[in-house]
Order: C-alpha cells, then sequence, then structure tokens
C-alpha cells in the first residue's frame, strides 16, 4: 500500500515536471525574438550584411537560442 502511494505521488510529479518543462524552449524563443525585435524589423526594411552581423555581434544569446530552438524543443518534449 506504501509503495501504491508512493508511485502515485511520484508519477504525479513526473507529469507535472514534464508539463514544466514543455514550455521552457517556447519561453526561451519568445524572449529571444522579443530581444531582436528592433534588428528584425531593421533587417526585413532594408537588409544589409552589416545590419546582420551587427545584429548577431549585439545579440548572440538570442541568435544562439534560435539556432539550438530545434534541438531544445526535441530534448524537452520527449
Amino acid at each position: 500500500m506504501k509503495n501504491n502511494n508512493r508511485d502515485r505521488i511520484l508519477k504525479k510529479l513526473r507529469l507535472e515536471s514534464l508539463i514544466e518543462n514543455i514550455w521552457i524552449p517556447y519561453i526561451l524563443i519568445l524572449l529571444s525574438l522579443w530581444d531582436l525585435r528592433v534588428e528584425l524589423r531593421l533587417l526585413v526594411d532594408h537588409f544589409t550584411i552589416t545590419s546582420f552581423l551587427f545584429a548577431i555581434r549585439s545579440h548572440p544569446l538570442a541568435v544562439i537560442v534560435l539556432l539550438f530552438s530545434p534541438s531544445l524543443i526535441k530534448r524537452y518534449t520527449t
């Protein structure tokens, strides 16, 4: 009986942590897009290599998150 309750509690905790972890990559992607919003507008209006390199150099973490987002989604959803 104790094992049954323990297993049920562990199963519930795993499910809750899984639900919480699924949202992590999507939140990171949204925050990185929010960080790059001005540079993305400038790139859409007038694309130049200089503006593209400036966006990468001034926001390296956001660019890395966007580059590795498929891997993050795959890791957190499986």
